[in-house]
């Protein structure tokens, strides 16, 4: 049985997430830019460029809108 108030299975790749790269995707998730997550986080664009890539091959996703899709069906990006 799910977990209580879990409404879908996690997608393959989240479980595998460092604190950063959950951080990262969960900003992504709310429609941020690069630029915007890096100011948000206090790391510089060239980190966030690095664990986006990171997190196109955890996820196994090509696009940036392939990746909000999976974040958004794990629960990122909420309010």
């Amino acid at each position: 049985a799910d977990a209580p108030g879990r409404a879908a299975p996690v997608p393959p790749g989240i479980e595998g997430l460092t604190a950063r790269e959950r951080e990262v995707l969960d900003e992504m998730a709310r429609g941020r830019s690069n630029d915007e997550i890096a100011a948000a986080l206090s790391i510089s664009p060239k980190t966030v460029r690095n664990v986006v890539s990171v997190l196109f091959d955890k996820l196994a996703v090509h696009t940036r809108a392939e990746a909000i899709v999976k974040a958004r069906e794990a629960g990122f990006g909420g309010s």
